[in-house]
């Protein structure tokens, strides 16, 4: 498919890829931490891939999950494959914390009006988060490296 943009680039800050998914920092201003989990094969939904396919998703889905909630502490983990916007086979893993701009609403609504108060304290926890954002990333290299090793990927 030529036009679809997961296809086309990475999706934003490259982290780690194999040969069939890559890992990528979204990027997003609002939300430091927020990661995407990208199927590099153009399909649409999880009931595309294999059983065996399905599993190594999950898996690396997963420990990114597992590593956010290590070294970020947010107090919710926002899971979702929407693939509304862009239907090419990927999962958004949202670190979400009670103060954030939207919380509890999705991060895709449309922003609640802020008072003073509510927007100190999200712009502190950004700060705060932006700070650790380096060391998340060298960790979810770190674990993924280990299940490269445990799952025999060859990349």
């Amino acid at each position: 498919m030529t036009e679809c943009a997961l296809c086309l680039t990475t999706g934003g800050h490259l982290l780690w890829e194999n040969d069939q998914l890559r890992i990528i920092d979204a990027l997003d201003p609002l939300y430091p931490g927020f990661t995407r989990v990208i199927w590099k094969a153009h399909v649409t939904e999880m009931t595309d891939l294999t059983p065996a396919e399905q599993l190594d998703l999950m898996q690396v889905v997963l420990k990114v999950e597992s590593v956010q909630r290590a070294m970020l502490e947010p107090d919710k983990i926002n899971l979702a494959a929407f693939g509304n916007m862009v239907p090419h086979l990927h999962w958004h893993i949202i670190p979400r914390w009670r103060d954030d701009a939207h919380f509890p609403q999705p991060v895709w609504a449309n922003l609640p009006e802020a008072n003073e108060i509510n927007h100190a304290l999200h712009e502190k926890r950004r700060s705060a988060i932006t700070h650790l954002i380096p060391a998340y990333h060298a960790e979810l290299m770190r674990q993924m490296q280990l299940i490269k090793t445990l799952t025999g990927n060859k990349t």
